[in-house]
């Protein structure tokens, strides 16, 4: 699609007057209860698929399937450009949505979506289905706005069923369907921007692995008075490795944790500075009365940009009322650790094995429970794919796009690395959205601009995105 005045106003003008009918297709979804952790709504989450299997053959896909997992279905859909040489490209999304109920602190029903000031109330508005439903009025958009009987780019759709479960048979499916799912190009419709008024690009996310130490000392607990002190106590060790987990200047000690960590360049540094960042404002969302981390970096760079280790929880002994003065018998650590690129979780995983083995005393018996990885991954700046997003965006919000990273993990870093494409990161979605909180909502007018990028997109990918 060519960059003109008329060509954006021609897609303006079709989000705009198929804006009623795309909020109705879209309410009719969110009605829908797909939530993926609850068993007893395994039947729900199975009619968001067939909902969007017939919306997708609505909007004009001429192939859209329902792909079984071992959990719950995702959906895929696939319509070729018929352009020789045209870049194939790929959108992840997912339709399963957090658990959500009135009592929770919702001021309407969660599944019963309701418009006001501009908003669309409801579970699943903002985090995914919203997201993913605005490609459906971004490729029409960009078939009316170019003539077009197809699009500028072989265009897939893989919108899986149990991201807010953890996505864990995500990396088998796509593992299995990887020929079916071949592509220069990743786009993730499930993250969002720095704010209404400063559209972002998000560049990258960390991985995570985490685990649980399970520590174990004398058979049962025992007097502390007869015998503590000349024994090994396992809660006094859970407390120990939670002390040596960082240095005085709050690094991992982990020796090898940081190897082959991907540094942040000055000029990325430089980006992040440009965002209005209000550490008090930030502090208050964290319900947090200081910033505290790694020296030397600011706090955008240590959640975005900076591997880190967090204690999650620490048990052991007696936890009743009054005293009890007993060594206790186990006690237990639980540990997660957010990655950067570069870093390998396998071997995240055997460096901690092996600090937590050479920590603790003999009389200490210990176990370690990984559960899983994933993955992190990160985009250049100057990738051409990338510059694409940015365009798009700069169009439909007629502003200068300036870039982020995410500090949580998904499963991005899985489609990157079996299908080898970059991964890139098109998302409407801000702060003040709730994801997973009561009253979820999503802009409407932030939701037309995700359409009228989606709508620019495919045809800069397909004139530059192979560069």
């Amino acid at each position: 699609m060519s960059n003109t005045p008329d060509s954006d106003n021609a897609v303006r003008a079709y989000v705009d007057g198929h804006r009623p009918a795309f909020l109705d297709d879209l309410s009719e979804w969110l009605r829908i209860p797909s939530v993926s952790a609850d068993p007893a709504r395994a039947d729900d989450v199975r009619r968001s698929a067939q909902w969007l299997t017939a919306n997708l053959t609505a909007t004009g896909f001429p192939v859209v399937e329902t792909w079984e997992t071992a959990g719950a279905p995702a959906v895929f859909a696939e319509w070729p450009s018929g352009d020789p040489g045209a870049p194939t490209v790929l959108v992840y999304g997912h339709h399963d949505v957090q658990p959500a109920a009135r009592e929770d602190g919702w001021h309407t029903d969660p599944f019963e979506p309701v418009i006001k000031d501009g908003r669309l109330y409801a579970r699943g508005a903002a985090d995914d289905k919203g997201q993913v439903l605005f490609h459906t009025l971004g490729i029409r958009a960009h078939l009316a706005a170019t003539g077009r009987g197809a699009p500028a780019v072989n265009l897939k759709l893989l919108i899986e069923g149990e991201e807010e479960s953890g996505s864990p048979h995500f990396p088998d499916l796509i593992r299995a369907r990887a020929d079916r799912l071949t592509c220069d190009t990743v786009i993730v419709s499930d993250t969002g921007m720095w704010s209404e008024d400063t559209p972002t690009v998000c560049t990258g996310m960390r991985g995570l692995t985490d685990c649980q130490i399970d520590l174990h000392g004398p058979d049962q607990d025992i007097h502390s008075g007869s015998f503590g002190g000349a024994v090994p106590n396992p809660a006094t060790e859970a407390a120990r490795l939670a002390a040596a987990l960082h240095d005085t200047d709050r690094r991992v000690a982990i020796p090898g944790f940081y190897d082959g960590v991907v540094e942040l360049t000055d000029r990325e540094r430089e980006l992040f500075a440009e965002l209005p960042f209000d550490e008090a404002g930030w502090l208050r969302t964290a319900h947090s009365h200081a910033t505290l981390g790694e020296a030397a970096y600011s706090t955008l760079e240590r959640i975005w940009a900076r591997p880190t280790a967090e204690v999650n929880g620490i048990a052991g002994g007696y936890q009743g009322p009054g005293g009890k003065t007993i060594v206790p018998s186990a006690a237990q650590l639980k540990l997660s650790f957010r990655l950067v690129a570069g870093q390998d979780a396998e071997k995240v995983q055997a460096a901690v094995r092996d600090w937590v083995a050479d920590r603790l005393p003999a009389g200490i018996r210990h176990e370690i429970t990984f559960w899983g990885a994933t993955r992190p991954c990160l985009t250049p700046l100057d990738h051409p794919a990338l510059q694409s997003v940015v365009r798009a965006m700069g169009r439909a919000f007629g502003q200068k796009i300036r870039f982020t990273r995410e500090g949580g993990s998904g499963p991005a870093a899985d489609l990157q690395d079996v299908l080898g494409a970059p991964v890139l990161f098109l998302g409407i979605s801000v702060p003040s959205d709730g994801w997973h909180a009561p009253n979820e909502k999503v802009e409407l007018d932030l939701l037309m601009k995700g359409a009228e990028t989606a709508a620019y997109l495919w045809g800069d990918l397909a004139e530059n995105g192979r560069a």
